[in-house]
């Protein structure tokens, strides 16, 4: 029996695959290097870039498990820490493009670490200067405001397990080497941690564009917590209740409003300057 040439039907025994007409069968590759968001998990986190890696490295809190570098940044290492606590891989900077995708600013360095560990809100300290997510969820923005909390010396910031990116790619390298010095308190709720650093005699300021004080009427005090909410959103109403006062930027120019990073920046700084 000869088969109709479409290939509808096999002579009996045929093992050959019913495949449509004109359809090849893909033949299996080298399986492809995990990307950097495969790689992280609950036991590591990924940084990359000179700020986050170098800064990290000088972390005794930190472990590592993996550190790659290419032969430049690796010399521009063992300048600035002589003693390296892991043993890198070195690579070509195409080894690390695979991992991160071609866009990532990576330096020549790569490194998967353990998460630092998370303090209680009940270690900090009498004095402190702390910042709060309200829902900030753009690994942009919250490393932005980490190394800006870094710069102006903020004791820790208050956050949630939910709603909050984790502490490590895109928002380690925005942070620039801020996650080192600046450790996240993470809180089941953050309606009860404003309430608990309350009791505790902390200043709760949250700040809103449309509230009635403006920020100069709050100069800088300790212990108090700055309440940043996300953009678009801003406070939530139960946020907003927990806080002592609302203050708000007067902005003068044509745009009055502001990104949540460049807002906790100049709230920051009125909150530290020396009083005159």
């Amino acid at each position: 029996m000869t088969p109709p040439r479409d290939g509808s039907a096999k002579p009996p025994g045929s093992k050959r695959p019913d495949f449509k007409q004109g359809f090849r069968p893909r033949r299996p590759g080298p399986p492809r290097p995990p990307s950097h968001t495969q790689r992280e998990g609950m036991d590591h986190v990924v940084l990359y870039g000179w700020h986050p890696v170098s800064q990290a490295l000088a972390n005794a809190g930190r472990r590592f498990h993996r550190l790659l570098a290419t032969e430049n940044a690796l010399l521009r290492l063992k300048e600035t820490l002589p003693a390296l606590p892991i043993e890198p891989e070195i690579v070509r900077p195409g080894a690390i493009d695979r991992l991160l995708g071609p866009d990532a600013v990576h330096q020549g360095l790569y490194a998967e670490a353990e998460p630092l560990e998370a303090p209680a809100l009940d270690a900090m300290p009498d004095d402190a200067l702390l910042l709060a997510f309200d829902q900030i969820t753009d690994p942009h923005n919250v490393g932005a405001i980490v190394r800006t909390a870094a710069a102006f010396g903020v004791t820790a910031i208050v956050t949630t397990a939910r709603h909050s990116p984790n502490a490590t790619g895109v928002m380690a390298k925005s942070a620039s080497g801020g996650l080192e010095h600046v450790p996240l308190v993470v809180v089941r709720n953050l309606a009860e941690a404003l309430i608990e650093l309350g009791e505790r005699g902390f200043t709760r300021i949250g700040l809103d564009s449309d509230a009635d004080a403006p920020l100069d009427s709050v100069g800088p005090r300790r212990p108090a917590v700055l309440v940043l909410g996300a953009e678009g959103k801003g406070l939530r109403q139960r946020t907003r209740e927990c806080c002592d006062v609302l203050v708000r930027i007067d902005a003068t120019g044509a745009i009055r409003s502001l990104n949540v990073s460049n807002a906790a920046a100049i709230t920051l700084y009125a909150l530290t300057r020396p009083v005159a």
